[in-house]
């Protein structure tokens, strides 16, 4: 079964790491030291909490399962497990990127997730 994780991050960002061959993360990443990502079900919280009115964004769905230990769950917001990774995003273990649009009263309109 594979265990996919989200990351919701600035297109501008993303194609420059693509041009790049390497996602290293977000300004918060690098100074948390993780690439944070959110499982299915913490998505759109975390699009509410940290992105809110904020266009021009993508929602990345990786294979957790090609991120190898480097890939750590580890308590956070309300005592959920958050999904961590301690190292920079292969493309390789990307399934897919999609935009993530802001709809008619301002939230994020989300595709449907996979678990």
């Amino acid at each position: 079964m594979r265990s996919i994780i989200y990351k919701i991050v600035p297109a501008t960002l993303w194609q420059d790491a693509r041009d790049s061959g390497e996602f290293k993360g977000a300004a918060i990443d690098l100074t948390d030291g993780f690439i944070h990502f959110s499982t299915a079900d913490q998505a759109v919280e975390t699009a509410a909490r940290h992105f809110t009115g904020q266009d021009g964004l993508l929602l990345v769905a990786v294979d957790g399962e090609r991120l190898g230990d480097k890939l750590v769950f580890e308590t956070s917001r309300g005592g959920a497990l958050f999904p961590h990774l301690y190292a920079s995003l292969s493309f390789d273990a990307v399934l897919w990127e999609k935009p993530l649009p802001l709809d008619a009263n301002g939230n994020h309109a989300f595709p449907e997730l996979d678990q």
